[in-house]
């Protein structure tokens, strides 16, 4: 089995798209810290001040983070390991076949249940139906390699 990377973004990032992210975000970083130096005797006595500085230096923060390309959602497999980003701002997670138990497959959810009692939920969405058949081909793959059992679940409301 060789290694498959499978995008869970809606909308690919042109290489033009991720510039104008770095540069809104170094612009916003950069008014935020030009409001924390030269205005500093106004936010002594307003405290709104700070919220219009944190909110805009995180955002311009993450937009960097975006345009360097560090916050794009995926699913990748290979034989010994699946890695996997839910969010665009936490690090990825690495789940190793000896540490699944059992992996369990909805029509738009995949659970991987861990053996310490752990579940890692995966939400795939239904923007693109014909990837997540494919996904889940190779979560089946792949549990078929490592003899994990798999079990095929409808979602009842």
């Amino acid at each position: 089995m060789e290694k498959n990377y499978f995008s869970l973004e809606t909308v690919e990032n042109t290489r033009l798209t991720r510039i104008f992210q770095l540069i809104f975000g170094i612009i916003c970083v950069g008014i935020a810290i030009f409001w924390m130096i030269f205005k500093i005797s106004q936010m002594k006595e307003e405290n709104t001040s700070w919220i219009t500085i944190i909110f805009l230096a995180g955002f311009g923060i993450y937009e960097i983070w975006a345009g360097l390309g560090k916050a794009v959602k995926f699913i990748e497999t290979s034989h010994e390991k699946i890695r996997l980003r839910k969010s665009p701002v936490l690090p990825s997670v690495e789940i190793r076949p000896g540490d699944i138990e059992k992996i369990e497959l909805f029509p738009l959810n995949i659970v991987f249940l861990k053996k310490t009692d752990k579940k890692i939920s995966l939400r795939l969405g239904v923007t693109y139906p014909e990837l997540i058949e494919t996904i889940k081909d190779e979560i089946t793959e792949f549990a078929t390699l490592n003899n994990i059992p798999v079990e095929i679940k409808k979602e009842e409301l």
